[in-house]
This record gives C-alpha cells, sequence and structure tokens, in this order.
C-alpha cells in the first residue's frame, strides 16, 4: 500500500492525474477498465484509488467496484470522479464507502486537497488500529527454568517464519501466551491476532463465524478469518472444531480464499496459522473424528508447552508476576510471598496449571486481611483441621500402612516432590532437606527414585523397572 491507482477510461484524464500526483511526489498506477482496476488491486492493495463512476466498454461501473474494494480491502480510501455528476450518484458513492466524491472538469488544487486529507486519514486509522492490536498481543512469559527456557528457544526459532505451528499441553499451561509470543515477535506483530475459541462456538454456528455471510437485509458480515486477514489466526482447542468445518479450513490452507455463507465472491485472506489442542490428535484421527489432511497441514512445527508441574521453579516469579498485575489492573494489594508460602505453593498439585495459580493468587488477595506477606496458613493444603498445634492429618491410604512401608511411602513423595521444585537439581534439594548430597542420592536408590530428562529439565521419578525387579 504505497502508491494511488487511477481508473478512469479516458487516457488523458488518467494520465493528467499520474503526471500531477507524480510531480507532487506520489507514485503511481494506472488503470482504463475494472479487469485492469480488479487485477491491479488483487496484485497489490493500493494506498488510495482516485475511481471514475462511467467506465466505457467495462463489466463493471464505479459504484461496482467502490463495493467490491470496500469489501475486500476497507481501509483503502477511495475518491470518486465523475464528468456526470449528481447529488444521487455522490449520495450512493459516499453511501458505498467513498471518502469524496469530485465532479469533472475538477480544480487540480481541490482535488490536491481531498487526496492528502484521505491519505491522512487512512493513516491514522491504521495508527490507531495497530495500537489497539499492540496492547491486545501483548505476551509475557515468565519463568527461568530449564523447561521454560527450552520452549522459548523453541518459540524464538518460529517467530520469523510464517510456518504454521501446534502447540501442545495441557489446559492452563499457557498454549495462548505461547501464541501471542509469536505474533508479537514476528513481522506480523502489527496486524490482527484473532483467537478462535472452537470449544465455544455451537457447530451450527462455527462456519457464519469463521467465514462470515452475506445478506440481502444486513449485508456483509466479515468473519473471523478476514478480521485476522494480514495477521494471525490463532485455533484454540482446534480438536472441538467441527468435522465439516474442517475439511473447509483444509481447503482455506490451501487456497488463501474462501467464500462467505450465503454469497458467492471468493475473499483473499493472508493469513498464519497457529493451533492448539490438549488432546492427543492422532487418537482423533483413528477416531475419525479430525481430519488427518488437516492434522498434516497445521502440524507443521510442533511445540510441547510444558505443565507448570514440570517447571515448578517459576512458581514464584509466576505469583509475584500475578500480584503485580492484579494490583495495576484491579488494584489488590501488592504482597510478598513468606518463604513457607513459597515452598507450599512449589510442592502443590497443579491440574490447571498457570491458570490454576493466576486464580488461586487473585482469590488470596481480594480475601485476605493483610496487607502483609502472604503466608502458607492463607493456602489451600495447610489447614489441619481439628489436629491439634503440631500435629498433621494421615491420608486415609497412609494411614493403613504398616510404619516402615507408610515411612518408605512418605519419604518417597516428599524427595519426589522436593526434587521435582528444585527442578531435578540434588544440591538445592540436599541442602534444603538438611542431607549431605551423597546420603541423598543413597537414599534415592534406596527408594526407587532416579532423574530423567523431560521438556528441557531434569524431573524425578520412580523407576519403576527397580520396583518390579523387587
Amino acid at each position: 500500500m504505497s502508491d494511488i491507482l487511477i481508473v478512469d477510461d479516458e487516457r488523458d484524464i488518467r494520465e493528467l492525474i499520474s503526471d500531477i500526483l507524480e510531480d507532487e511526489g506520489f507514485a503511481t498506477r494506472l488503470a482504463g477498465n475494472s479487469d485492469d482496476a480488479m487485477a491491479a488491486i488483487n496484485a497489490e492493495p493500493p494506498a488510495l484509488m482516485i475511481l471514475d463512476i462511467w467506465l466505457k466498454d467495462s463489466r463493471m461501473d464505479g459504484i461496482d467496484i467502490l463495493k467490491t474494494v470496500k469489501r475486500d480491502n476497507p481501509d483503502v480510501p477511495v475518491v470518486i470522479i465523475s464528468g456526470h455528476g449528481n447529488i444521487e450518484i455522490a449520495v450512493a458513492a459516499i453511501k458505498q464507502g467513498a471518502y469524496d466524491f469530485i465532479e469533472k472538469p475538477f480544480n487540480i488544487d481541490q482535488l490536491m486537497v481531498v487526496i492528502r486529507r484521505a491519505m491522512e486519514t487512512s493513516r491514522l486509522r491504521r495508527e490507531n488500529q495497530s495500537l489497539r492490536r499492540r496492547d491486545v498481543t501483548r505476551a509475557d512469559m515468565i519463568g527461568s527454568s530449564a523447561a521454560f527456557r527450552a520452549l522459548v528457544g523453541q518459540l524464538d526459532k518460529v517467530t520469523k517464519s510464517n510456518g504454521r505451528v501446534m502447540l501442545t499441553g495441557p489446559a492452563g499451561s499457557g498454549k495462548e501466551v505461547a501464541a501471542r509470543y509469536i505474533h508479537a515477535n514476528s513481522a506480523r506483530a502489527d496486524a490482527p491476532f484473532v483467537t478462535v475459541n472452537c470449544a465455544g462456538v455451537a457447530p451450527d454456528r462455527m462456519e457464519e463465524v469463521l467465514f462470515g455471510r452475506e445478506t440481502a437485509d444486513r449485508g456483509v458480515e466479515p468473519g473471523l478469518l478476514e478480521e485476522a486477514h494480514g495477521g494471525v489466526v490463532y485455533f484454540d482447542e482446534v480438536a472441538d472444531m467441527p468435522i465439516v468445518t474442517q475439511s473447509k479450513i483444509l481447503r482455506v490452507l490451501v487456497d488463501q480464499q474462501f467464500q462467505r455463507v450465503g454469497g458467492n465472491d471468493k475473499v483473499r485472506v493472508d493469513l498464519r496459522v497457529i493451533s492448539s489442542t490438549n488432546r492427543d490428535l492422532e487418537q482423533a484421527i483413528a477416531a475419525e473424528t479430525f481430519r488427518q489432511e488437516l492434522y498434516h497441514r497445521l502440524n507443521v512445527v510442533p511445540i510441547a508447552v510444558p505443565s507448570l508441574a514440570d517447571r515448578r521453579e517459576d512458581i514464584p516469579l509466576l505469583a509475584h508476576h500475578f500480584i503485580a498485575e492484579m494490583n495495576s489492573s484491579q488494584g489488590l494489594p501488592l504482597r510478598d510471598l513468606t518463604e513457607d508460602a513459597v515452598a507450599l505453593l512449589q510442592t502443590m498439585i497443579w491440574p490447571g496449571n498457570v491458570r490454576q495459580l493466576k486464580n488461586l493468587v487473585e482469590r488470596v488477595l481480594i480475601l485476605g486481611d493483610s496487607n502483609g506477606p502472604i503466608e502458607a496458613r492463607e493456602l489451600p493444603g495447610d489447614d489441619d483441621g481439628d489436629a491439634g498445634e503440631g500435629r498433621v492429618v494421615l491420608s486415609g491410604a497412609l494411614a493403613t500402612l504398616p510404619l516402615r512401608e507408610a515411612r518408605e511411602a512418605f519419604e518417597r513423595e516428599y524427595l519426589l516432590t522436593q526434587i521435582n521444585r528444585f527442578g531435578g537439581n540434588i544440591s538445592r534439594t540436599a541442602n534444603f532437606v538438611g542431607m549431605e548430597r551423597s546420603a541423598l542420592h543413597r537414599k534415592l536408590k534406596s527408594l526407587g527414585v532416579v532423574t530423567s530428562a523431560k521438556s528441557g529439565a531434569r524431573v524425578a521419578r520412580v523407576d519403576e523397572d527397580a520396583d518390579a525387579a523387587e
């Protein structure tokens, strides 16, 4: 969008306007009929159009071209010119989205004023949209663990390409944040980032939501794919997309165009596609609920987003980030965390992952009765009930075991939790639990606990082979 397209069936007129504009420093393209005009627009949308209403020997007149341009390229300002001008034509042109109407023979100074105003209005509109998009696409990647660094390393490799990315991981692990990070650091950062919630749209409405629709009474209603033109469309939980829609999305990925529901015209789009899922798509393919061809089109670059359990070292950083964020956005207290609270957060079970942690922090800040540091007693899971001071409540399973087996079960679970809390670092674990490193190694061996690589980090697990051998 760097030049002005002049469409007029009179060669002398279009060349005169072109010469004047080029003297003023503008680049121009010329078209003498509707076919040439549409070909020029399809090749590259102009910064502005000067369009004659009456075009001899053309399939479309100026109003038809105006309708098509404002439908497919709404940001392109169009100045209408005509030698047969009247108030009805002017009103019709403005209603269809023309910036202004000028009657031939026109005053050159008047034309230049209109062109400069139209260009400035278009520039301000694009800047305003860019600022709004930049705020929406803000992506905060928080962490320092090995698993987190491995994830960011993979994301950084795909930011500068247009390759399709498939993000996998459990619900709440931050797949959308990862998608926004890719967008925010890509060449499309100033373009839209549009999320399609595949699980949240009724199957019978999915195609209207994606492709838009055309009706006689309401005209053109753009869908999410049109809104994402030039930017990124993010299919959240793509496994929930209706099987019928999947085949049409596959065609969009191949052709980069589609038809609106109820419409006949092809709508061109330039999209980068990022998808996510917390399900096994290969199982969905076997169950015939997901198309194999679509899977291969979307899964060009697979990236696994680790669960919060795989990056427990990041929990304090994430918690402090959420506290600061909620203080800024909601005015909630800016509280610190005690060491005991941090230790408890790092040893809790997080089936809801990062989303669950954020919700917990918000709840504590809202219900807390203090502006001091958040203490362990304010967190769920630290309630002793009626056990009394200095006592703990045994789980039902642990209470039924003989002492020796119960002690081993407790030690195994306790050490598994602590090692994972410290990202597989045995030295830090030994220091925290108060054991020599060599003694800890012997204890782990006796309990059948080993460490292995997962998501770029070391994690502790029970050696099933050792248990079977015993």
